[in-house]
């Protein structure tokens, strides 16, 4: 890794947030620059083997598409709980912007300690953090994450690998219902290091009438050859 590389917190500081922003609240989704350099993003992948987990999920068996995922277990590893902290704050602000578009209760502390205290007080005290391999074949089919009473509106996840020379195939797809009308689908390819941002459940659209929640799931389409790893990022924990 270079000497002179930032420190991540820094990297992510750095992001142009102000447009990041406008892109979440006009459509849900955001895609930002590189953060993670490609010798981080291989220390990262290298986890799905040696790193610290409370739980594997098998997709086939439970009929979520194909595939495998693992839940991180506490400790989280230095770099994801990094990436999760350094995440938070910017995203609170949209979170907390969009709370008052829908005129909802919720507020979003500034800090993701203090987000997660509220999580462990309802009860919801397991890491959601996970990583994601996915081979030939493989998809995921079209969910939200959530867990539990409290949900952080936004989730982030980038891809380990690289596109079209690890793997092809396996673009995100997210799916906007809307009223009275047909679903509006998005794809989006990962690029490697770079952290898709996206909602949770919901995002507050514009109607006649004022702000509505306009439902939003996202999966993953069939990798059609190689490898993929993924890193996904959940702000808020599970029961």
């Amino acid at each position: 890794m270079p000497a002179e590389a930032a420190a991540i917190e820094e990297r992510v500081a750095a992001l142009p947030w102000p447009d990041l922003q406008a892109t979440l609240h006009a459509q849900g989704f955001a895609q930002s620059p590189t953060v993670l350099l490609p010798e981080e993003c291989g220390a990262i992948a290298e986890l799905y083997e040696t790193g610290r987990f409370r739980s594997t999920i098998n997709m086939a068996r439970h009929r979520f598409g194909a595939g495998e995922y693992r839940y991180f277990d506490h400790p989280l590893p230095d770099s994801v709980q990094r990436l999760r902290a350094a995440f938070y704050p910017p995203l609170a602000q949209v979170a907390n912007e969009w709370a008052e578009l829908l005129t909802e209760g919720a507020r979003y502390p500034d800090e993701l300690d203090r987000f997660l205290e509220q999580c462990h007080e309802a009860g919801q005290t397991r890491p959601t953090p996970l990583i994601f391999r996915y081979g030939p074949g493989d998809w995921n089919a079209l969910h939200r994450d959530l867990y539990g009473d409290i949900a952080f509106p936004f989730q982030i996840v980038t891809v380990l690998n690289r596109p079209d020379d690890d793997f092809e195939g396996g673009e995100v797809v997210l799916v906007e219902q809307r009223p009275r009308a047909q679903s509006r689908a998005h794809v989006q390819q990962l690029r490697q290091g770079a952290f898709l941002i996206f909602t949770t459940r919901h995002r507050p659209a514009r109607g006649t009438r004022g702000f509505y929640r306009a439902p939003m799931r996202h999966g993953v389409s069939t990798l059609t050859a190689g490898t993929r790893t993924t890193l996904g990022i959940i702000f808020h924990d599970a029961r």
